[in-house]
């Protein structure tokens, strides 16, 4: 639904009550986002009672849609409460607005397990997917400033096959996304020496290998933690109890530099004269290292795209997620991953294949 290069407009679905800061910032960095935008309608989710007067502030509400929605999934709900009782949602609202074909990506700042649950059950995971993944955009010291790193959460375990598939989508949202040729992808590790890590870890290694022409990418073998944010990878794959812990451990890191950064700069006269001298470069050095700019996690291997936002996103970080599911719906990017995972699942076929024809037992 909606492609803006043959004219059609591009329908976005936005849960807006899951948020922390609630409908108001996501109204608000709606209107930051449609400004420049004018191929872009949305399909809000949520009261009309509150969402009604908030909307018609801006200057794009004749391009706003309120679907009313009772009910709101709360960061303290259970996934399984809410997949059992939560039709009344603004959440499960947006997302079937994707599962009608009414809207061509949804966007919600709550609940993420919550989302993850009933995108996958609304939506139903990619021929061939069995764990979806969540992939998130993370700084980084390559020409595009990320890295692409899954999965950041969306299930704790993933056996071989699964982190092939994560490679391959991986790779096409670089491609996609970062608009990189030929990405490069690593397996994270304890270490990169190939008799290390687990034996999903050891399979995964082995099949990445193989794959690499069929996926088209190369796979750079295993990558530690300090890699993440280099220049040597530009997928990194992993489970997703491993991807949270490094994701949640490089946010916390980051607020922490900057905490340190603004406590040394202000310790005395010669530091904030300092800090004024050096502004340029911690402007820019802020500016690099903001979330808000890549805020939105997207969800690969479903039949349809979906972007979580921080809970904690104000009008300008939800502006920048909502912007990235609007890229991913105007490039079909649902189709272009499809198509990578049926290359994946005909690549895993012939493995065995090969490997029930090599039996003796068969022969």
């Amino acid at each position: 639904m909606g492609a803006g290069d043959d004219g059609r407009e591009i329908v976005i679905s936005v849960d807006a009550m899951g948020g922390d800061k609630g409908p108001a910032a996501v109204v608000a960095g709606l209107g930051l986002f449609m400004k420049d935008r004018a191929d872009a309608r949305i399909l809000l989710h949520g009261d009309t009672a509150t969402l009604t007067p908030l909307v018609a502030a801006l200057p794009v509400k004749d391009r706003i849609t309120i679907i009313h929605a009772d009910d709101v999934v709360q960061m303290t709900d259970k996934p399984a409460h809410i997949v059992r009782t939560g039709k009344a949602t603004s959440m499960w609202s947006a997302l079937d607005s994707v599962r009608d074909g009414a809207a061509a990506a949804c966007i919600s700042c709550g609940n993420t397990g919550a989302l993850m649950a009933l995108s996958t059950m609304r939506l139903r995971r990619a021929v061939g997917v069995k764990r979806p993944a969540i992939a998130c955009m993370w700084p980084s010291l390559n020409p595009s400033g990320f890295n692409i790193l899954l999965d950041a959460g969306a299930d704790l375990k993933a056996d071989a096959p699964d982190l092939l598939n994560y490679a391959f989508m991986g790779a096409s949202y670089a491609r996609n996304g970062l608009n990189l040729e030929g990405p490069r992808v690593g397996l994270l590790n304890v270490g990169t020496e190939e008799h290390k890590g687990r034996a999903e870890l050891r399979e995964a290694h082995e099949l990445l290998l193989q794959a690499q022409g069929a996926g088209g990418f190369t796979y750079v073998g295993f990558v530690e933690g300090g890699d993440i944010p280099s220049d040597k990878v530009d997928v990194i794959v992993t489970d997703g109890f491993t991807g949270n812990v490094a994701l949640k451990t490089g946010e916390g890191t980051a607020r922490l530099v900057g905490k340190m950064l603004r406590d040394m700069f202000g310790t005395n006269i010669l530091s904030k004269l300092a800090a004024i001298l050096a502004y340029g470069a911690l402007k820019k050095f802020r500016h690099q290292m903001d979330p808000r700019r890549v805020n939105g996690g997207v969800f690969l291997g479903l039949n349809g795209t979906v972007v979580k936002s921080h809970g904690s996103s104000d009008a300008t970080s939800f502006a920048a997620a909502i912007s990235q599911a609007y890229d991913l719906a105007r490039m079909g990017f649902t189709e272009r991953v499809a198509a990578r995972l049926a290359t994946s699942a005909s690549f895993t076929q012939g493995l065995e294949q090969s490997d029930d024809s090599a039996d003796p037992a068969d022969a």
